[in-house]
Formats: C-alpha cells, structure tokens, sequence
C-alpha cells in the first residue's frame, strides 16, 4: 500500500550447487574472541549443537550428510579441537527425523540414543565414550516420545506405538523401561485411546490426560503402576451435543496391496440420513512426516467434520509411505516417488468404504487438501481422472522440484555425483503435477497465497500453465499478501470450497449475496 513492494528470502531447491552451509563458531565471552571448529565430514552436512558439557568444555553434535542417510553423533572438546565420533550409522534410504531423539544423562557420562537400526525405532544407551550399554527397547513395534526419564530411578518412560494390538497403532501408549535392564518394558496404560501424560517429581503419580477423535478428553491421576486413583476432569461437551453435534466414527480397510491396515475417520452430516445417497470426499495429507488423519479429539474442523455439514461424507484415512510411528517400512514406502505414492491406497480405501457402506455414492468423489495435501489432491485428479471427480487444492507444492531442498532430496533422494576431478555434485529429478495435466477430467479449484513462503506460488503458476496448453477448464483463486496459511481470509476459503464441492458433487450451489451472509442451518449460527 500504495503500491508493491519486493519480498526476498533464501531458499535452497532440491539440486542446488550452492546450499546453506553450517559452522560451528565458539565465543568467549569474557575475550569477545571467536572460534571457527572444523567438524567437517561430508560435503553440504548439516549439522545441529545438541548438548553442551556443564564446564563448556564438550559440545555433543550431530551431522548429517545431504542425502540423509548417514550421520554420526560426534563431542569435541574445545580446548583442543578434537572430534570424537560417538555413534555412526548409515541406514537408507533415508534418516527419519519426525521422532529422532537423543538425551545426554549425567553431564554425557550416559546417552540415550533412537535409531530405526532395526527396522522399528527403539531406544539404546550408550555412554560417554560411546560404547553400547544396553538396548532398552526392542520388538516389532515402534517406541515413540520420551515422555520423561527417571535419573535417579533409571527408567525412561516413552509413548509406544503398535505395541499392544489391541490399540489402534497411532495412539500413545504409556510404557516404562529401565535403563540398564534389557527387555524390561512395563506397559502402563491399556485403553485404546491416545494419553499425554505428566509425571510428579517422585515418579509415584503422574497425571494422564487420554483421548481419541471420538472421544472428549479425560484426566485422571494415576499412580506409577498405571492404576486410576481419581478423576480430576472431563471436558464437557454438553452445548455442542445440545446444538446437534454428533462423533465421527473410526474404521479399518486395507491397502492397495491387500495386506496392510489402514486406519482413518468418517464424518457424516448430523442430520444424517442412512436412506440417502451422500457425495464422498477425501481429506489429504501425503506426508511422508505424518498423515492427515486425526487421532485427538477436534471438533468443528472446516476440512472435515464442519464440511461434512454442508451435506457430504467425509473421510481421512493412512497410507503407505506416511508416517515414521508403523514402521521403518511402511514410513520409507514413497521414497524416490514423491507423487504417485499415497494414490492408490486412498482409492482403494474410498472403494472399500463405498462397498461397505450404501449410503457413499462411488460417482461423486471429491478431494482436498493443503501444502502436501494441495499436490496430492491435484495429483489424484490426474491420475485417476475417471475416480475423483472435484478436488479443491489448495498452496500445493506440485513441483518439488522447486520445493525446499530438505523435502525433496530427502523423501525422494539424491544422486551424489563425483567427476574424474574428485568433485561433487548433486542431481535430482521429482515427477511433478504439471506433467500430467492433459490428464484432467473434473473440476479442479487451485488456491495459493501470492506471498507463500514455503510452497512458492510458482509451484501452482507452472500447473495453470500446462493447464492452459493442454486446453483444460480449471478455476483458481489467489489469496492476495497472505502465506501459506490464509490467517483471517480461512473463512472465505472454507465457504468458497463448500461452494465449490456443492455445485459439482451436489448440483446445488450454496445461496446467498455474500459469503458472509452464508450459514448452514441452526447449528451453526449457535456455533458460530
């Protein structure tokens, strides 16, 4: 205002010659004198400081290499420049960082260290020299957060997941397990729901707040053994139930492959008729970090339960390759394939759900999302253009080629290139949306934020354009000085997505002379 002006920021891409760089500089802050340290081990590392020695005289890092495979946990001693390595291990094709954990005990003398060696994440102590004390956890199951550790007591309590099968494997699971011990972990909740625990000072009680999507939130006070001595509170949701506001349910289909166990969510209208024939859409997440489904209880989400309202069946559900808490496997399932991947699970899953359930229509399928679930939305409408119908996609990095560099080189992987001079290079190459956007059918509404500084805008413009060569009707809507989340302009997204999904799942536009005149209905006038 009055005119534009230039945003600039760095940003390295997947391939780049010339990265971000990491050092590691030492002040003294009595001298004011600095200290450059040579930690370098692989060209383009990364590297982060994770614990400093109480004397300062020992920084505990990590550094990693750019393809994400190798990395080594390292302590230098800054009187004398030494590097020592501690723990090194190269495990592909790629290093997960959603849950890695490392604890420095005791001022170092003890290291509490996870790592998916084994194709499960578990926990393993090592000490200060870096020799291997004791596996702490082991099994076909995933052992998850550290939610406390017990130094006196030596015990780490974590959150496990897939442990017990009786509890869906995305919930956390309390568990106990001693330090020095092996096979000694103790499973300290039951329920099949998720729990976010906080332990008193002593380790005798610790406070257990549990849920699940369909289930409001409880806190209980238990003791160290798990065992319920009181309630303390219950979140009460009496006026949206007063209001009409019924759970979503929860349900278990398979995967493309006929074996693997999906786990997702169903919302329907709460005037839900099981008579009637309803539109399906499918909120998407791809991941690989973690998926789009929902796990704690959230109410009144406008991606899900809130859209349902405008009459459609809405359905979040997993796929392979998204998310690090089922396994190594099923976490590195989309690597080197960072569009295609998540597709045919959720088609499937949708197939599934519709022979189970009469009142989905298989016609009318529809499907949105954001960032990730932006390029996947729109990729599924290039694929499977006969199957998914409408997709609202919305600041979609469909080129992660011109994504940020950690993503793609990451999940999709890079190709270390050494020419007869010894020198290094990196090469990548990622399918994109655009390459296919002779393939649209439907109707595809794109959406970006004109300043996004995550997923660049151009990552929607190359798409539009390829679009326009191939001939295709698509709408878009650019959100003007907003980034990647659309802040206050959500609602006029939200509405203009329940417009969008009306008119060609339902044939039936929403009414009203602005946006902000539109309500669905009692229940949301009381809500809103």
């Amino acid at each position: 205002q009055p005119r534009p002006t230039l945003k600039t920021y760095k940003y390295d891409m997947p391939g780049d010659k010339e990265i971000s760089q990491s050092e590691l500089l030492v002040i003294d802050v009595e001298t004011k004198k600095i200290t450059k340290f040579n930690i370098d081990r692989w060209q383009d590392q990364y590297f982060e400081v994770l614990y400093v020695s109480k004397d300062s005289e020992r920084i505990y890092f990590e550094r990693t290499n750019r393809a994400s495979n190798e990395k080594a946990l390292c302590v230098i001693n800054v009187l004398t420049g030494e590097v020592k390595v501690l723990v090194h291990e190269v495990d592909k094709p790629f290093m997960d960082f959603k849950m890695v954990s490392v604890s420095f005990l005791n001022d170092g003398k003890d290291i509490v260290y996870r790592s998916e060696r084994s194709g499960w994440g578990h926990y393993y102590l090592y000490d200060g020299e870096g020799n291997l004390k004791n596996e702490i956890t082991s099994g076909d199951w995933v052992a998850g957060p550290i939610c406390e550790i017990d130094t006196v007591g030596r015990a780490l309590y974590f959150y496990a997941l897939g442990k017990d099968e009786n509890i869906d494997p995305y919930y956390y699971t309390l568990c106990r397990a001693s330090l020095d011990k092996p096979n000694s972990v103790e499973q300290l909740t039951f329920d099949n729901v998720t729990h976010a625990v906080d332990w008193s000072k002593t380790f005798n009680y610790f406070i257990d707040t549990y849920q699940r999507v369909d289930l409001e939130p409880h806190v209980v006070l238990r003791n160290r053994h798990g065992k319920k001595i009181m309630d303390l509170e219950k979140a009460d949701i009496s006026r949206i139930k007063e209001m009409g506001w019924k759970a979503p349910e929860r349900f278990k289909v398979k995967a493309a492959d006929g074996v693997t166990d999906l786990y997702g969510v169903m919302w329907k209208p709460f005037d839900f008729d099981s008579t009637k024939v309803y539109p399906v859409i499918n909120y998407v997440y791809p991941g690989p970090q973690q998926e789009g489904t929902f796990f704690r209880y959230i109410p009144m989400n406008p991606r899900t339960d809130r859209l349902a309202q405008a009459g459609f069946v809405v359905v979040c559900m997993g796929h392979r390759g998204g998310h690090p808490s089922r396994s190594k496997w099923y976490h590195n399932y989309g690597y080197g394939n960072l569009r295609d991947y998540p597709m045919a699970d959720h088609k499937v899953a949708i197939e599934q759900l519709c022979a189970r359930y009469k009142f989905m229509d298989i016609n009318r399928v529809g499907i949105h999302g954001h960032s990730g679930g932006g390029f996947m939305s729109t990729a599924a409408m290039l694929l499977y253009p006969d199957f998914f119908k409408v997709a609202v996609s919305c600041a979609g990095n469909h080129d992660n080629n011109i994504y940020n560099r950690w993503w793609g080189e990451k999940h999709h992987g890079v190709k270390e290139i050494t020419d007869d001079m010894g020198n290094i290079s990196f090469d990548i190459r990622i399918p994109t949306n655009q390459e296919l956007a002779r393939n649209l059918k439907g109707h595809l509404l794109l959406i970006h934020g004109d300043i996004d500084n995550n997923v660049h805008p151009a990552n929607t413009i190359v798409v539009v354009d390829e679009l326009i060569k191939a001939g295709k009707r698509f709408d878009m809507l650019i959100v003007p000085g907003k980034r990647h989340h659309f802040d206050d302009y959500n609602e006029y997204y939200y509405w203009r997505m329940v417009d969008y999904f009306s008119e060609y799942l339902r044939g039936e536009r929403e009414t009203g002379a602005d946006i902000k005149d539109l309500k669905l209905g009692n229940w949301f006038q009381g809500y809103q």
